[in-house]
Parts: C-alpha cells; sequence; structure tokens
C-alpha cells in the first residue's frame, strides 16, 4: 500500500485518519517523530467494532474482535498525504489496519480485513488481473440544514441574511446559491487543497439540497475523495452557521440523498490497453457491457445493505422521487437502477443510482466493480427489470450475510462485522418510541 511519497518538510503532526463503515473519519494526530517511528500510529481495535453510536455489539466482541480492545497498527498510505485545511504544519494520511491482530485462545486477525478500503483494493486487484482498470465520477447530493426546536430539520438559513431561507423547492436557483457563496468558496478552497476534484455544483430537487460534481479518474482516488470531501462539507458548514448533512431523506415528502457513480472499464494491457472495454472498434456496444449490467442486477439484493445502510435510508427508496426501487437498467433513464447515459462510444459508460449519500464510497465501489466484473466473467444475462430488492434493512442485511459472492469480494470478517454492527443498530432504534427523530435525525444529520 506504501507508495514512495514522503511527508513535507513542514509537518510537525500528521492526522492519521481511517475509514470504517461510516462516514466519519477515524483516528488521532501524531507528532510528526511519532509517526516516523512507528509508521504510523496505534489506535484500540474496539474503535472499528463499535457502532455508530458507539454500541458493542456481542457478536463482534469476542466472536470477531479481541474482548481486551488491544491496539492494531495504521498503516498509512503516504501518496494520500494532504494539507489541513488552515494548517501549514499539519498533514492528513489515510491509513488502513495492518498486521497481525492476536485473539486470545484464537487465531489472529489479519486487520486489514476491517478495512473498507483494502476491500476496495483487493477488488480493483482482480479487475487488473483480467486486464481491466476503471474510471469512475460520483455525482453527490447532500442538504444544508438546521435544527429545530422539536428535534426536526429545515433548509438552513443565510448566516447573516436577514432571515432568508428556503420555504419551498427553489430548483437550479443560481441566486439561492449564490447566497451560500461563502460557504460554498471556503469549501471549495479545501477540497483544492487535499486534492479533491470537484467540477461543479448546483441547486438540486428539494429545498436545501445541492449537488456537487466530480472529474472522472481512478477508484481508489475517486473514494478517498468522496470521503474526505463528506467530512470537509460537514466542518465547513459547522463554522458558517449550520449543518451539512448527507442524511438519506431529511424531508419526507422531497427528494433524498443520492450518491451515484458513473464507471466504465478500459483494457490494461495488450493492443487495446486504454480504450472502452464496453464497445468494439466501430463503437457498437460489446457483450461484455449487457454482462456487466447482469452481475449488477444478479447481485443487488445482497449488496443493498451497503448501498443503504440505515434502517432510514429505506426511507429515500420507499418513497423514491427519482430514486430507483428495484434493478432495472434503461438508456438515459433516470428512474432505473442502472442507466446508460447518452454518451459517445469513448465515454460508454454506467451510472449506478442505487447508492444513497450515506453509503461508504469504498464499499459501495467495491461491490459496484466485484459484482460487475462477476457478471463479465460469468456472462451473466441483463435483465429487463432484474430481481426484486430487499423492501427493509432487515432483508437487505440477511441478504448480504447469505451472500457468497459478497462474501468472497469483500472478505468474511468484513462482512459479518458489517452486519452485526448494523442489526446491533436496529434493535437500539426500535426499542425508542420516536425512532425517526430520537434515532435518524439525532445520530445520522451529522454522521451519516
Amino acid at each position: 500500500m506504501n507508495a514512495p511519497h514522503a511527508l513535507p518538510d513542514g509537518a510537525r503532526s500528521v492526522e492519521c485518519a481511517v475509514a470504517d463503515f461510516t462516514s466519519v473519519a477515524r483516528g488521532k494526530i501524531v507528532a510528526r517523530a511519532d509517526f516516523d517511528a512507528m509508521g504510523g500510529c496505534r489506535l484500540p481495535s474496539v474503535v472499528l467494532g463499535v457502532t455508530l453510536t458507539g454500541g458493542e455489539p456481542d457478536a463482534v466482541f469476542g466472536p470477531i474482535l479481541p474482548e481486551d480492545y488491544r491496539d492494531l497498527h495504521l498503516v498509512p498510505d503516504l501518496a494520500s498525504a494532504v494539507p489541513v485545511p488552515g494548517r501549514s504544519d499539519r498533514v492528513s494520511v489515510i491509513c488502513e489496519p495492518a498486521g497481525a491482530l492476536p485473539r486470545p485462545g484464537r487465531a489472529a486477525l489479519d486487520a486489514s480485513a476491517l478495512s473498507p478500503r483494502a476491500a476496495l483494493r483487493r477488488v480493483l486487484a482482480r479487475l487488473a488481473a483480467a486486464g481491466l482498470r476503471a474510471t469512475v465520477a460520483p455525482e453527490l447530493e447532500f442538504f444544508l440544514v438546521e435544527r429545530t426546536p422539536d428535534g426536526g430539520l429545515r433548509p438552513a438559513g443565510v448566516p447573516g441574511g436577514a432571515g432568508a431561507r428556503e420555504h419551498a423547492l427553489e430548483i437550479a436557483s443560481l441566486e439561492r446559491t449564490a447566497m451560500f457563496a461563502p460557504y460554498f468558496d471556503a469549501l471549495f478552497d479545501a477540497c483544492a487543497a487535499q486534492r479533491i476534484p470537484v467540477t461543479g455544483h448546483g441547486h438540486e430537487s428539494a429545498p436545501g439540497q445541492y449537488e456537487v460534481n466530480f472529474a472522472p479518474g481512478e477508484p481508489l482516488a475517486m473514494a478517498d475523495a468522496v470521503w474526505r470531501f463528506k467530512r470537509l462539507a460537514r466542518e465547513t458548514a459547522v463554522r458558517h452557521g449550520f449543518l451539512a448533512s448527507f442524511i438519506a431523506k431529511p424531508f419526507a415528502d422531497q427528494p433524498g440523498t443520492g450518491m451515484h457513480w458513473h464507471a466504465s472499464l478500459q483494457h490494461a494491457r495488450g493492443p487495446h490497453a486504454g480504450l472502452n472495454a464496453f464497445v468494439d472498434e466501430q463503437g457498437r456496444d460489446r457483450p461484455q457491457l449487457a454482462h456487466f449490467i447482469g452481475g449488477l442486477q444478479a447481485h443487488a439484493p445482497a449488496a443493498m445493505a451497503l448501498l443503504a445502510p440505515w434502517a432510514h435510508s429505506f426511507e429515500r427508496l420507499r418513497r423514491s422521487d427519482a430514486s430507483p426501487t428495484d434493478a432495472r437498467w434503461g438508456d438515459d433513464d433516470r428512474a432505473v437502477a442502472f442507466r446508460l447515459p447518452a454518451s459517445s462510444p469513448a465515454n460508454r459508460r454506467i451510472e449506478h443510482r442505487l447508492p444513497g449519500g450515506d453509503a461508504s464510497p469504498y464499499l459501495t465501489l467495491a461491490s459496484m466493480l466485484g459484482t460487475g466484473l462477476l457478471g463479465l466473467q460469468g456472462e451473466l444475462p441483463r435483465q429487463d427489470r432484474g430481481p426484486a430488492l430487499p423492501r427493509t434493512p432487515q432483508d437487505a442485511l440477511d441478504a448480504l450475510h447469505a451472500s457468497a459472492a459478497l462474501r468472497d469480494l469483500l472478505g468474511e470478517v468484513l462482512v459479518d462485522l458489517f452486519v452485526a454492527q448494523r442489526r446491533h443498530e436496529l434493535d437500539e432504534r426500535a426499542a425508542l418510541t420516536d425512532p425517526h427523530r430520537d434515532w435518524d435525525l439525532r445520530h445520522l444529520t451529522e454522521q451519516a
């Protein structure tokens, strides 16, 4: 994982950031000398085992992770080192857990099995072994909101704006977007500092909702970019007096939050190296495009637990408002799960519209590229509608737990850990009198 990069000489401290199943960066800040001496840093293993609310599932501690919370080693990917905005003496580096994690009375655990980022790297290695590489580009939606006294949400008021606030949908409004220009300017300055390739933004289809577009790139780099963007969006919003949220469905009567991924495959070697693998020399669709979609469709029921990770995520799917509700594909149709946008042959690609903005970009891409590759290699047929998708989080978790394909792609340990955490959260949420207010809005507004 380590690349031959060095940290800048002026860095006196290093932020070691690791991704779990949420979009919240975990880790610690260490002195440069300690970072160099340890080759990263150490972190209690409990951090990767607890739920979003700090719960400790019985199915995790003991069966998967050591009960004594012993440390694991975070190994840095030095190629990911970027400045911390506003700090000339600190850099942020994305790390992954690695090495053997001893478990008394049991076989040691390979700590990389806990990492969604490592799972994506393994899928990319499978693509490379098949003579392919992928190019992806995300479109990410989010809301600018503030909390109400009764525990709900409303669109954010303009800071210093004499009460200016969006009360009904102002779709594609340049005027409303301009009112938040100080926020977006600060956010995009931070993106530039961290090499996040944002290419544009605009007001989306719900009050307070905006979409940000990213340039196409290599999958791991783009997953890193989305993961870092979500953090910067939240932190910058708080400094401006409101919240940026990737919660799936903040307003029941409005569209939800999507994270749509455009993906194409290229030949990685041979006489066609660099050319789009979905089309032939005459620019016509090759069978591989249909087989890739067939793989996405065949494994969509199991992947839904990753693409809609919380109980609240299913509100976006049940009340669709342009969110897909089944595994259909279509030409330039935004109501389907797998859209083929109108494009030139060189840009022939698939848009995956099932993932919510609250999903892990690493697990989303790992499942998308992995199951598409399975379809291509197995020559799976593309179906008109595809299989029925789970309608509840419980059904989605059951499908993921039972999926031999997703277990093979992501790893047995990762799937078992993900399922155990989400089931624990479902039980915690179900015990509340008002789960939507006291679990969904309370926790997901700032952590989804």
